[in-house]
């Protein structure tokens, strides 16, 4: 249902765009269908709140982040904000139930996931009101999560940047929509996986989600706290720019082609599984996380079935190299997780004037959709 069917106008009275109340804005609570996901290293504080204030729902990222960081992350993020906001947990960490608990205990609306939690933990977090939304890249594990009680699931498709899967987001999406359906379940979808505009988020709720969720596009703001230069080199680039490499932590990884990813990209296997050793012995001591934690996380993994041991040692890879672009702003010698959507941005909006285009546009173009054809 669009804004104009549930509100009557397209702005407010306050000049603002008028909100698009869908089944996913009623379950987490917030103004506008649109989400800014947790990106390791980019989404802290600052992004989180920003967006959360311009009616969206920002997620902080905690991967990269050690307890203790991410409880003081969250009680900035309160403080900055009195909106809805989200957390993102890996399932699979050592430390994930302790990391519920923190959520639970600073009302933290939303817990996001990059690999479905395990039940008992959607059970949990279910019991003191937090929303649980997985994300993930197949109907069949939609239906799984669906089953197992998440209250909605964000669905990446190939064009989206950091680890990705190989089918498009306009196949990807409804094809879950399709397989909840056929399963009884009405559970709201969020679809990402290049999206940037008004045009996009009116395509996804025709598609039949509930809303939609961005990354690249939310870096690019002058909220986010990556460096400058840095954000002049993500502006640079063409449609494209980006490439799905397996060569920087074993899993397909859309990132910016930078002369570090040619260079892994063409070079030995061993020298990649070295320097991936090495970077996972940094990412140890930055974060004080012991070897003990991380084999323990990395024969969690391999029970799962989801990876190799050299695909988990070069996991060390990702957290550093991603530090290094996005944190130090050293393109040379980082990488810089993108969406194909990159070569479509060619400015750094605030979040807040970013969410007003998107919702201004999305509105224009549901209207235009919804009028006679005689008429358009």
């Amino acid at each position: 249902m669009t804004g104009d069917e549930r509100t009557g106008s397209d702005t407010t009275g306050a000049g603002r765009a008028a909100p698009l109340p869908t089944s996913f804005t009623d379950l987490v609570g917030v103004e506008y269908p649109i989400v800014q996901t947790g990106m390791g290293w980019v989404s802290g504080p600052s992004l989180t709140s920003a967006t959360a204030n311009a009616g969206g729902l920002g997620i902080l990222a905690s991967a990269t982040m050690t307890y203790d960081e991410l409880e003081a992350a969250i009680a900035k993020t309160k403080a900055l904000t009195d909106k809805p906001f989200g957390v993102n947990i890996r399932a699979d960490a050592t430390d994930a139930p302790q990391r519920i608990d923190l959520l639970i205990r600073e009302g933290v609306k939303v817990a996001s996931f990059a690999l479905a939690p395990k039940k008992e933990l959607i059970a949990k977090l279910k019991e003191h009101g937090v929303v649980v939304i997985p994300s993930i890249g197949a109907a069949k594990h939609a239906v799984k999560v669906a089953s197992w009680g998440a209250d909605a699931v964000i669905v990446q498709g190939g064009e989206g940047g950091g680890h990705t899967g190989p089918v498009a987001t306009t196949l990807l999406l409804p094809s879950v929509l399709d397989a909840l359906a056929e399963n009884g379940s009405d559970m709201p979808v969020v679809a990402a996986g290049g999206f940037f505009d008004g045009r996009g988020l009116a395509a996804a709720l025709a598609y039949g989600a509930q809303g939609v969720a961005m990354g690249t596009r939310f870096l690019l703001t002058s909220d986010s706290a990556v460096p400058d230069a840095v954000k002049q080199e993500y502006l640079a680039r063409g449609l494209g720019d980006t490439v799905v490499s397996v060569k920087v932590d074993g899993m397909p990884h859309r990132v910016l082609r930078t002369p570090l990813v040619e260079a892994l990209e063409s070079g030995s296997a061993v020298k990649a599984l070295v320097a991936a050793a090495r970077n996972a012995n940094e990412f140890k001591q930055l974060t004080g996380m012991r070897w003990t934690t991380m084999l323990r996380d990395g024969r969690a993994m391999r029970r799962s079935g989801e990876r190799t041991w050299q695909q988990i040692i070069m996991a060390g890879n990702t957290p550093m190299l991603l530090r290094a672009g996005l944190v130090e702003g050293d393109t040379r010698a980082g990488v810089l997780a993108s969406g194909q959507v990159v070569g479509m941005i060619d400015d750094l909006p605030s979040g807040d004037e970013l969410i007003q285009s998107i919702m201004t546009q999305a509105h224009e173009r549901l209207h235009a959709l919804a009028a006679p054809v005689s008429a358009v």
